[in-house]
């Protein structure tokens, strides 16, 4: 940590991306104090209205106030987010071990795994969301499908390294079982690189999400989340670009602002970097 703390306050432009992340994030935990109007709340007779005072992003196409809508749609992409990074991590990081570490289970777990790197990210998630239909939970579980095989890679491959190391043998001489082995001394030096897949996860993952919402097949389209408000935005770019603009400029700084964390993170844990603490 002290480490990292030191990278970081040498990366101006890290410690830029670490305080909009906590301004996200509070924006997101405090929003019904946040936002001065109910995001679902319609009123015609002021719809498309330019930023202003009383509606200081303007109104979309139905009169909703869009910094509303931007707070509650905050909340909604960490929450998803998240989901995504507990699904995909979890479920990568127990596939990654018992197939690295189990040489019978190496195979099938893994030329599955490659089956489903073949394909885009994206187009993958698509298929799933087709196959499952609209809603919170089934776009977590289809973005986490997608992501879990990079946590799995990552993990599969450290795992065959770490088990033929020397302590490992000789703990497995002194008599310790498969699972003391897996949970007590492989899984503890899996989770530095584990974190900061993460991190990326996350900012992809939000992505993804917007990008399935933009397309019609992510979260329903009364709910407000960034992607929904640029896929309503889009037709009327013309003439409300404000619409479009604000949610995408809060994607792009959420998603700049997690990989610029996940930069420092990894330089940190990567030894090949850690000499680099100068500023950039």
């Amino acid at each position: 940590m002290s480490g990292f703390l030191k990278m970081l306050r040498s990366r101006k432009i890290a410690i830029a991306g670490l305080a909009f992340l906590g301004f996200i994030v509070l924006m997101a935990l405090l929003a019904p104090l946040v936002a001065p109007i109910n995001p679902l709340d319609m009123d015609p007779a002021n719809r498309l209205l330019p930023p202003g005072k009383g509606h200081i992003f303007g109104t979309d196409n139905f009169g909703r106030d869009i910094w509303s809508r931007v707070v509650y749609g905050a909340r909604t992409s960490l929450i998803s987010s998240v989901g995504v990074v507990l699904f995909s991590v979890s479920i990568g990081i127990f596939v990654g071990l018992v197939a690295g570490y189990f040489k019978a289970l190496n195979a099938p777990f893994m030329r599955l795994i490659d089956v489903m790197m073949a394909f885009p990210s994206l187009l993958l998630a698509l298929v799933l969301m087709t196959i499952f239909g609209r809603g919170m939970v089934n776009v977590i579980l289809a973005v986490g499908i997608t992501y879990l095989t990079r946590t799995t890679r990552i993990v599969y491959g450290m795992t065959l390294k770490l088990k033929e190391e020397v302590y490992i043998e000789a703990f497995r001489s002194a008599g310790a079982s498969d699972l003391r082995l897996l949970l007590k001394h492989i899984f503890p030096n899996l989770t530095s690189p584990v974190i900061v897949q993460a991190t990326f996860t996350f900012a992809f993952s939000l992505l993804d999400m917007a990008s399935l919402d933009f397309l019609g097949l992510g979260l329903p389209p009364e709910i407000p989340s960034w992607g929904n408000m640029l896929s309503e935005g889009s037709i009327y770019l013309a003439r409300a670009p404000w619409m479009l603009l604000i949610p995408g400029l809060f994607i792009v700084l959420t998603v700049l602002s997690f990989n610029l964390v996940g930069d420092v993170l990894r330089d940190q844990v990567d030894p090949r970097f850690r000499h680099d603490i100068k500023g950039v």
